[in-house]
């Protein structure tokens, strides 16, 4: 595969999680609707991540901030706030005494306002392939 190729493929996969962290909000279920919608974030820096360097393998890690860190990109403080702020429903939400606290947060009110915020930086992201 080519680079571009690479880059693409990320903003394929994160397009259906996306559509998956939709569904799962409407549906009520709020913190698997957060864990997707981080899965895009991610998915999204990769493609960043990939464009530059002279790789094409991203790191394999879950952490936005680090993934952010070896990009040339340059977010705002309130989108530095929110990949912080979502790193939260990285892996560690997949732990049950983690996930019980996690359930208290991800309540209908903030994943929505989260969510609007989340498609803001998806659309910078997008921006910063094209």
């Amino acid at each position: 595969m080519t680079k571009q190729e690479y880059i693409e493929y990320w903003k394929a996969v994160s397009e259906k999680d996306w559509t998956a962290a939709m569904h799962l909000y409407e549906s009520g279920d709020y913190l698997h609707s957060l864990f997707f919608a981080h899965l895009v974030l991610e998915k999204l820096l990769k493609a960043c991540w990939v464009k530059d360097n002279s790789l094409d393998i991203p790191p394999k890690t879950h952490n936005l901030l680090v993934l952010l860190s070896q990009t040339t990109l340059s977010p705002s403080v309130e989108q530095l706030r929110l990949l912080s702020q979502m790193n939260q429903f990285q892996l560690d939400s997949r732990y049950p005494d983690y996930k019980l606290n996690m359930y208290r947060i991800a309540t209908k009110s903030y994943t929505g306002e989260l969510l609007q915020e989340i498609e803001n930086t998806i659309k910078w992201l997008h921006n910063s392939l094209s």
